[in-house]
């Protein structure tokens, strides 16, 4: 499976957005990733569906919508209309999560689920076969530039195994601290989607982009 690089626009310049999304594109980004947060669930407020719609005529690439939201279910219409290819919500933030993720299903767009590193697997287990990608935070979601917590990587590997053992094609993401150095063990441990932010865009995007896609690759080469 072709591993996947998903630029968080959390680190873009957010006056010039478009321009932003148009140059990570051109520079190799598979996804764009956009961190929706409510200044409730996390300590920030970033943006809307109106934002998601406006990159959607910027960008032709995949729209990684992560709700960082307090019960994200009412808004999963509003963010599938705007454009968002797959969404993803908290199991922390919804009462019932199986409920969302089916409506996400039903509005066309591939329905993720998140955790944030404190929580443990068993919250998403029921839902396993029910989503398209799993998403496990390895910093406390909020803001970028966060450095990876290390000790997430058991964690990553046990969700590695759940997946494989139960003969799902659930992509597994992880979302913070992802550059070159950690690239190689995230890959290692079974990472499909790397969320990265300010490994990205502070410089050279497409040597930034070149750099953490040669660090994945040597970490699959050490796996295999």
């Amino acid at each position: 499976m072709k591993k996947l690089l998903s630029a968080s626009i959390l680190s873009a310049d957010f006056g010039r957005l478009a321009e932003e999304v148009q140059a990570v594109s051109e520079a190799g980004a598979d996804w764009i990733h956009v961190d929706v947060m409510d200044g409730r669930f996390v300590p920030n407020i970033t943006m809307g569906p109106c934002v998601v719609e406006a990159l959607r005529k910027a960008s032709e690439l995949p729209l990684d919508v992560h709700l960082m939201i307090e019960d994200p279910g009412r808004y999963v219409e509003n963010f599938a209309k705007a454009g968002a290819d797959l969404i993803g919500v908290h199991a922390e933030s919804c009462t019932h999560l199986h409920r969302v993720v089916q409506n996400i299903r039903e509005l066309g767009v591939r329905p993720c689920v998140a955790l944030n590193p404190a929580t443990p697997l068993c919250m998403v287990e029921a839902v396993l076969p029910d989503v398209d990608m799993i998403l496990l935070m390895t910093v406390n979601p909020g803001f970028g530039g966060q450095a990876f917590i290390r000790n997430m990587l058991p964690k990553i590997r046990q969700c590695r195994r759940k997946i494989d053992d139960l003969g799902l094609s659930v992509l597994l993401q992880v979302d913070g601290g992802a550059n070159p150095a950690t690239a190689p063990e995230l890959a290692e441990a079974g990472v499909d989607v790397f969320v990265a932010g300010s490994a990205v865009f502070n410089g050279d995007y497409r040597a930034n982009i070149d750099n953490i896609k040669a660090a994945i690759a040597r970490g699959e080469k050490s796996k295999s």
